[in-house]
């Protein structure tokens, strides 16, 4: 499986976007997974990682057109809840035997990689202009 970083851009701004890059990338990876899975038959766990895997990109660009700080922290944060998630699903089907371990240290990484991401940006935005007197 070739999990190669693209250089997905912002559609609004038509600039190189690092998460929303790495949260595409990481969507297609989950979608090869699901694909995988359905092949053995398995329908519930691949539903489940379908779903919080591709909505951590989904989430992040909403966030892009966020109305608001508060709203674009809002957004970022249903990511990095699906994020998490998606974290422990892909332990459970490691764990369980549904995946290998290479394609679970791959995946792996990237979703740590997200979440770090994720939360240095909620916290930069809530520390620069949602907290007083900053």
């Amino acid at each position: 499986m070739s999990l190669e970083l693209g250089n997905q851009k912002d559609k609004t701004t038509g600039k190189n976007n690092i998460i929303v890059s790495k949260a595409y990338d990481f969507a297609l990876g989950i979608i090869e997974v699901y694909k995988g899975l359905k092949k053995e038959k398995e329908f519930v766990l691949s539903k489940q990682i379908l779903r919080s895997g591709t909505s951590i990109g989904a989430n992040v660009n909403e966030s892009v057109a966020a109305v608001s700080k508060r709203d674009f922290v809002y957004k970022l944060g249903i990511s990095l809840k699906e994020a998490r998630e998606t974290t422990y699903w892909l332990n459970l089907l490691k764990d369980s035997g549904y995946i290998d371990h290479r394609v679970f240290h791959k995946l792996n990484k990237d979703c740590d990689e997200i979440i770090k991401i994720l939360n240095s940006i909620i916290l930069t935005t809530k520390q620069k202009y949602l907290t007083p007197n900053s």
